[in-house]
């Protein structure tokens, strides 16, 4: 019977990698969990509530990980977690595997590595992507902060008074944070407009009932790949666009940004003449603040002023709500772990060309074995 270990995460980040339902789920499937005691309490899972749904609690991270064929994390372990397990054991975790100095003593460590943010994007791999899942707590988030920063309704609301205007909000990137914002703010009673490089985003804009701001012309309906990935644009194209935000983004009183690019640092799409040119008293959440930012003048971990302007970096978004965000990283780990089990006879097996395993694999006996990695 293979053990699963479970062990606290840093200081920095509440969420844990297993929840009672998943403990319960995993028990199924054969494996033994052991959870160091305290690992969940962060994300209001108590050592007695996981004990009864099946897991062994360990007083400490070394008597958690004796023995144990694999690690769970939500954040990438330490090397000192990776030598307690056995030789062979495999570790599942976000490892921003690009941060390559913080990787390679991992690496050498000699356990297979499987970093979660790698997941293919195919339909069968869905209930395993945990970008996804924690993007979609991101976005929701972003709107609720930024409410509360802009310290001003945001519904239309008609008085005897008068009548209270209703806020405009700008969504820039239309992934799955930027869709949830959107429908987030729009709950909330605001103006929504969005905007994205991808033409196929239009209808997912307005399907939620916002406006969507483009320059639609033949470059722009043509800068989609099959796969669904944007084109790089032209020069004459970025500022015909950058122009058109600029004009835009004049008149919004909430700003969230979103535009991540794996690997590299985010892009800058909010200059410091588009803040100057923002009414005193908007908000820019700046959802990219991990990777320095969308918006020039974002300083991550921290809420700032410029030119009037309130601009939040948070770092860990999705961690602010570690409960959610707990219970649905364990539901994406749980679908990928199924992978390496026989459900016939509850035994451990790996199927080493499995698409969804080889799209994750990142390290195996000492070496890097990823393509999004060999040349980095």
């Amino acid at each position: 019977m293979v053990t699963i270990a479970i062990t606290a995460e840093g200081p920095d980040e509440p969420r844990v990698a297993v929840s009672p339902e998943t403990v319960k789920k995993l028990s199924v499937l054969g494996a033994r969990v052991r959870v160091q005691s305290g690992a969940g309490v962060r994300s209001r899972f108590s050592d007695d509530t996981l004990k009864a749904a099946g897991a062994e609690i360990a007083p400490t991270a070394a008597e958690t990980l004796a023995g144990a064929g694999i690690l769970l994390k939500v954040r990438r372990p330490s090397v000192e977690e990776v030598r307690q397990l056995k030789s062979d054991a495999f570790v599942a975790a976000i490892l921003d595997p690009y941060d390559k100095d913080a990787i390679a003593p991992l690496i050498r460590a000699g356990a297979s590595l499987f970093s979660m943010e790698f997941m293919p994007r195919i339909s069968r791999a869905q209930s395993m992507d945990v970008l996804s899942s924690q993007a979609n707590l991101a976005g929701y988030k972003a709107v609720v902060d930024a409410a509360s920063l802009f310290g001003q309704a945001l519904p239309m609301m008609m008085t005897a008074a008068g009548t209270v205007p209703a806020a405009k909000a700008f969504i820039m990137g239309v992934g799955v944070a930027g869709l949830q914002a959107i429908a987030t703010a729009r709950r909330l009673g605001a103006v929504v407009s969005a905007t994205d490089v991808r033409p196929a985003t239009k209808e997912q804009v307005a399907s939620l009932g916002a406006k969507f701001i483009a320059v639609e012309d033949d470059e722009f309906r043509a800068a989609q790949t099959a796969a669904g990935y944007a084109k790089p644009m032209s020069a004459a194209y970025q500022a015909k666009q950058a122009e058109l935000i600029a004009s835009h983004i004049k008149g919004q009183d909430i700003v969230i940004t979103t535009a991540l690019i794996p690997g590299r640092p985010a892009p800058k799409l909010v200059s410091a003449a588009m803040l100057q040119s923002m009414k005193p008293g908007s908000v820019i959440v700046d959802l990219a603040a991990e990777r320095g930012g969308n918006v020039e003048g974002t300083v991550p971990g921290q809420t700032v002023e410029a030119a009037g302007v309130k601009i939040s970096g948070p770092l860990n978004l999705a961690g602010t709500l570690p409960g959610n965000a707990s219970s649905l990283y364990a539901k994406n780990l749980y679908a990928f772990l199924e992978l390496f089990f026989d459900k016939k006879d509850k035994s451990f097996k790996v199927d080493w060309n499995d698409e969804i395993i080889k799209g994750t694999l990142v390290a195996k006996d000492g070496k890097i074995v990823h393509p999004n990695l060999a040349s980095t």
